[in-house]
Parts: C-alpha cells; structure tokens; sequence
C-alpha cells in the first residue's frame, strides 16, 4: 500500500469509529421511546384533528407550485447574467445584452399565456370548488 493513502484511511476509521461512538452513546445514554396515543396522531399540536388527515388534494394547488417554480427558477439565471453582462459590454460585447433580453422576452410570453389562462386568477380558484 502506498503511503500517500494512509493518511485518507486514518480519516475514514476515525469517521467510522465516531459515527459509531455518537450512535451507540445515544442508544445507551438517550430516553426510551414514550409512546403516547398524542405521538401515533398525524399532527402532534395537542388539538384534536377536525377532519380526516387523508383528505384529496385539488390540483389547483400543484399548478400554483409548479408555476412558482417555472418563476423562480427563471428569475435565478437573471442574477449571474446581470453580474456577467456589465464587462462583457465594456468589452462592446451587445450579444449578451440581445441574449438577456430575448430571455426576458421569453418569461413575459409565457407569463402572459398563464395570465390569459386563468393561472393567477384566484377568485375564480376558490369558487370552482
């Protein structure tokens, strides 16, 4: 075994030795389990649950997290570009302001087209219930 790889094995048995020390001094040293019939409950508040814990979700919902997503993530690539176009136009590099701007062209398309479809129209959410 070559002696450059001794120091990574040391690192790996300490790691080992204690990960193992931590779990078995919790085991030995930690609380038994309490069971109460509050802790096998879906919720433990400490109020009683009104309605079923398994209940349909409507769709509505996910289109709403989808949608903040698509947004967000869209709304992320705009900071590394605003950081990166300023020496690029020094540079008289108009190519990535073009880019930056069909970009942004492209998210008002489609917020536009969620717009037109009802997606942000939350009175008419709640009432198709």
């Amino acid at each position: 075994m070559s002696a450059q790889y001794v120091p990574v094995l040391l690192t790996f048995a300490f790691a080992a030795v204690m990960a193992g020390a931590i779990v078995g001094l919790s085991a030995v040293l930690g609380r038994g389990k309490l069971v109460h019939k509050r802790k096998l409950e879906p919720y433990e508040s400490g109020m009683l649950l009104i309605d079923a814990s398994r209940k349909r979700v409507s769709v509505k919902f996910f289109t709403v997290a989808m949608v903040f997503i698509v947004f967000d993530v869209e709304v992320a690539f705009l900071y590394p570009w605003a950081v990166s176009v300023k020496p690029l136009l020094a540079e008289g590099n108009t190519l990535v302001l073009w880019d930056g701007l069909i970009f942004l062209l492209l998210v008002t398309i489609g917020y536009v087209y969620l717009w037109r479809e009802g997606a942000f129209d939350w009175a008419k959410r709640g009432s198709e219930q």
